[in-house]
C-alpha cells in the first residue's frame, strides 16, 4: 500500500470521467467511446536511477545518478490497449489481436499520431509519452531492487521468455505473446505489467547518463533513437529488470512495441 501526502493542484480534473482514491492512491479514469483508460498520481521524489555495480547482469549504460522528480504526474496504470487504440485510430496494427491485450507494432512516431489525435478532440487530457526518468521512477515503485518485485520474477509476476531466467533463477512459462493488461499482478503502486509484455516507447532521445545528480531529466535535445523500457513476451528477464535501457529508431514497429500514456511535462 502507497501512503499519499502530495496531492495534484487539482483533483478531480475536467477530464476525468471518474475518480478516486484505493489502497494504491488517487486515480482518474479516462473515457472514449465507451473505452476507459486509468491513470495514477504519481508523487514527486527522489530516486537511484540506474543499477549498482553488484547488480547480477546490469550494462555499463545504466550509470547509477540520483534523480529528483520536482513535481508530480499521472501515468496510466497499464498499457494502450488494442480497444482504445481502434476507438481512436479506427484501426489495429497488432499482431497478437484482443480488445484488452495492449497494442503493439507501433512505432514512436505512430504514438505521436495516436496522442495527438486524443489530444486534438480533448486538449485538457495533455497527454504524452513518460520522461525515462519517470518511467523507472514509477516502475520501481519505491524498490531499489532489480525488479520492483524484488530480486528476481517468473512467469507469475511478469509475462517474459521464461527459458532465460535472472540470475540463476528457475526456469518458468514462455507464453510466446502478449497477455491482457492488468491480467498480471500490479507493483505496489498499482500499475500493471512494467515489467514484460510489450516494451514501452519513452518521451526521451536516447543518450549517455549525466555524470551526477538531475532534476527532471528530458534527456538530450535530438538524437537517432527513441527510448524504450520493461522488456516484453520475448526478452530475456534481464532486459525486464527496472534499470534497463534498450532503445530503437522511431519509424520502427513490430510485435514486441507499444506504449504507456503520461500526462504533461
Amino acid at each position: 500500500m502507497r501512503s499519499l501526502t502530495i496531492y495534484p493542484d487539482e483533483f478531480p480534473e475536467p477530464w476525468a470521467s471518474d475518480w478516486g482514491e484505493d489502497e494504491y492512491g488517487l486515480w482518474m479514469g479516462f473515457t472514449y467511446k465507451g473505452v476507459k483508460q486509468l491513470f495514477r498520481w504519481i508523487e514527486q521524489g527522489t530516486f537511484l536511477m540506474g543499477s549498482p555495480r553488484v547488480e547480477p547482469e546490469r550494462f555499463d549504460n545504466e550509470i547509477l545518478h540520483a534523480v529528483n522528480l520536482s513535481k508530480g504526474y499521472w501515468l496510466a496504470d497499464c498499457t494502450v490497449t488494442q480497444a482504445l487504440w481502434q476507438a481512436a485510430m479506427g484501426s489495429n496494427p497488432s499482431n497478437f489481436k484482443g480488445d484488452n491485450h495492449p497494442v503493439e507494432q507501433v512505432s514512436w512516431r505512430d504514438s505521436q499520431s495516436f496522442i495527438d489525435k486524443l489530444n486534438g478532440m480533448k486538449p485538457e487530457l495533455k497527454l504524452c509519452l513518460p520522461t525515462e526518468a519517470q518511467w523507472e521512477y514509477a516502475c520501481r515503485a519505491g524498490m531499489q531492487t532489480p525488479f520492483s518485485f524484488g530480486e528476481q520474477i517468473d512467469s507469475n509476476q511478469v509475462n517474459f521468455n521464461g527459458n532465460y531466467p535472472y540470475n540463476n533463477g528457475r526456469n518458468s512459462v514462455y507464453r510466446g505473446q502478449t497477455v491482457a493488461v492488468k491480467s498480471l499482478p500490479p507493483n505496489s503502486w498499482g500499475l500493471y505489467e512494467m515489467h514484460g509484455n510489450v516494451w514501452e516507447w519513452c518521451h526521451d532521445w536516447y543518450g549517455e547518463y549525466p555524470i551526477g545528480n538531475v532534476v527532471d531529466p528530458k534527456g538530450i535535445d535530438s538524437g537517432g533513437h527513441g527510448v524504450l523500457r520493461g522488456g516484453s513476451w520475448h526478452s530475456r528477464s534481464r532486459h525486464c529488470r527496472s534499470a534497463y535501457r534498450n532503445l530503437n529508431v522511431p519509424g520502427n514497429a513490430n510485435r514486441f512495441i507499444g506504449f504507456r500514456l503520461a500526462r504533461g511535462h
